[in-house]
């Protein structure tokens, strides 16, 4: 058999049938769920007299809706209280395995799986949600899907899906102090566009990705979407299996040495060909921030805002826009605005090591006077250990709120929201037009330490300048 690429050969250890579109019936070995997306597909279930086809590969928790500072419940939004009940409903009617409130597994989707060990290599993940090529770091091919597809995996434990093509995306080198792997990601779908990707799935090699640990490949897979691509992912390896040993959900005993066998032997092969191959230098990247209104609209730190004749004309559009929204000039520095909420937290950069990188700039400083800044643990797991390190603390003396487990003011579907204008410092991912939840609110992304610089120093900093 020729060489194949990882993405090749999950594909077709799950490929039920080539359907006649020449689409994929691709079987999914795990569902995650939550409480925005499902209650509409469970309806559609109810609807056609169906019940879930394999409710122990269906996992669910709550997230998005989650209030992050007051928990009591009803909720003070009658609209999230009625998801989260539809959510508790509908997992017990179809016995689906719920990780609610309190539950010591709570939290943001894509942080409970792989720290539960429900993420492994090899697997075929799908969610109701975009960043679900998070799982992508483990080797997984997993994909963010609409509500109609998780009807569909809810009632087949299938996906039809056209294939993708496959993007080799290496990075070599080492990263500089204060570069992370946000600054990374960034780099990259500032590189090949927010479109770059369609149609791909994005294999991430080299160096430079061989280095990171679990929680840092994490965060680059997740924002694989933000660049087109459907999926992303990192080929399994001594990491990867370190990290999943010993974990709930995990292969035990004999198991566990047959799936290492086994996730092995499912990494891209040496010789696999792609149908493209993008190369980075890592001692190019420095600490990277958006500018604009897409997640592609990035420079890094030491640079300005980029003037309209120095982009592509195809991007020049977009940029006025940006330029207006964002209320930024052509050729201006970021570096130096003031900024007015610092948030720590999401799918990206909620883990243990986004908070300890972060509490690193923030210990011994204070968060600069009319700066609301504040942390927001991943996980309800996430939580506890930070505090068992004592990470709490030191966020809360530098004047950091410290809040409970949740998707906060990733996408502000609860009560953190931007108000009016302000400029956010997000570890975030997304920095639409209202994303965080403010219609004219506006977003910068960066790292979570970027995010801790500015919270101190009250304007967007490098962060190189306050741990060197």
């Amino acid at each position: 058999m020729s060489a194949r690429t990882l993405f090749d050969k999950v594909w077709d250890l799950h490929t039920i049938s080539v359907l006649p579109s020449g689409q994929t019936q691709l079987f999914i070995g795990l569902h995650l769920i939550h409480e925005v997306t499902s209650p509409q597909a469970f309806a559609m279930l109810k609807e056609r007299g169906l019940r879930v086809m394999y409710p122990e590969r269906t996992v669910a928790t709550v997230d998005h809706i989650v209030p992050t500072e007051n928990q009591q419940r009803p909720f003070q939004d009658s609209l999230a209280e009625e998801m989260m009940q539809a959510l508790e409903t509908n997992t017990k009617a179809h016995n689906i395995r719920f990780h609610p409130i309190g539950s010591g597994n709570q939290g943001i989707v894509h942080v409970i799986a792989p720290e539960q060990g429900l993420t492994q290599p090899g697997m075929t993940i799908a969610c109701g949600d975009s960043h679900t090529s998070t799982h992508g770091a483990f080797g997984a091919i997993a994909f963010g899907i609409g509500t109609s597809q998780v009807r569909d995996v809810l009632a087949a434990q299938s996906l039809s899906l056209n294939k993708l093509k496959v993007r080799k995306i290496e990075v070599n080198g080492d990263l500089a102090p204060g570069v992370y792997a946000k600054d990374v990601i960034l780099h990259i779908i500032r590189k090949l566009g927010v479109k770059g990707g369609v149609g791909y799935a994005y294999e991430y090699a080299g160096s430079t990705f061989t280095a990171m640990d679990m929680e840092e490949r994490m965060t680059v897979c997740n924002m694989s979407i933000e660049g087109g691509a459907r999926c992303g992912y990192i080929n399994p390896d001594e990491v990867t299996f370190a990290y999943l040993k010993g974990r709930e959900f995990a292969p035990q005993g004999e198991d566990w040495d047959k799936a290492v066998q086994w996730w092995r032997s499912i990494a891209s092969d040496p010789d696999a060909v792609y149908d493209d191959v993008v190369s980075f230098r890592a001692e190019d990247i420095e600490p990277t921030i958006t500018w604009g209104i897409t997640p592609g609209q990035g420079i890094g730190i030491s640079e300005p805002v980029p003037t309209l004749d120095s982009l592509d004309p195809d991007d020049q559009a977009i940029a006025s826009e940006a330029y207006k929204y964002m209320q930024f000039q052509p050729g201006q520095p970021l570096k130096g605005t003031k900024v007015d909420v610092c948030f720590i937290g999401s799918c990206t950069n909620g883990r243990l090591s986004d908070l300890e990188e972060a509490a690193k700039v923030a210990k011994g400083h204070q968060v600069a006077a009319g700066v609301k800044a504040f942390v927001v643990p991943g996980s309800e797991q996430v939580k506890q250990q930070a505090e068992a390190a004592g990470l709490d603390q030191i966020f809360q003396a530098a004047g950091f709120e410290w809040r409970e487990a949740g998707c906060s003011m990733c996408l502000a579907m609860n009560p953190d929201k931007l108000q009016g204008d302000q400029l956010s410092a997000s570890s975030s991912n997304r920095n639409f037009k209202g994303r965080q939840g403010s219609a004219s609110g506006r977003t910068l992304l960066m790292s979570p330490a970027m995010v801790a610089a500015a919270a101190i120093t009250g304007q967007v900093a490098d962060v190189r300048e306050l741990v060197s």
